[in-house]
């Protein structure tokens, strides 16, 4: 697997790729980076987002759409009894990572496969921006 930094091209290419800009420029950094992210390309009109949840169960992840937003949340419920450690390094705190969409990008679906939580996204061209063919008379 490969990866670029196409961050100098940022500057130069307007409209490059709004689809990745927006979800960049959209995170809440109070969250310190957590959980980790990817976000994949997977062909010309849709996206994968994949969230590193490891120790979180279905029923404690809650993913809102909301125009233009994406919103996943992770609650684990308050353990009666406090855990020692002696030594901690697997996060187990709440989250919440906010994702913000480019316009006619749509949640196709979401599923949690092996610790990562993947949502795939789509971008949905209306009718009347697709190009068209004008006939000659």
């Amino acid at each position: 697997m490969r990866n670029f930094d196409l961050s100098p091209l940022y500057r130069s290419a307007i409209g490059f790729d709004r689809m990745l800009n927006a979800i960049e420029s959209g995170q809440s950094h109070s969250n310190g980076g957590y959980p980790p992210y990817n976000v994949e390309l997977v062909d010309e009109h849709h996206y994968r987002i994949a969230i590193a949840v490891a120790g979180f169960a279905e029923s404690e992840l809650d993913i809102t759409s909301q125009p233009n937003l994406l919103i996943v949340r992770g609650a684990k419920p308050s353990q009666e009894k406090e855990k020692s450690y002696l030594y901690q390094g697997i996060a187990e705190r709440n989250f919440e990572r906010k994702f913000q969409l480019a316009e006619n990008i749509q949640v196709e679906g979401a599923h949690l496969e092996n610790g990562l939580l993947y949502i795939e996204l789509v971008r949905i061209i209306p009718e009347e921006c697709k190009p068209r063919r004008i006939e000659i008379k």
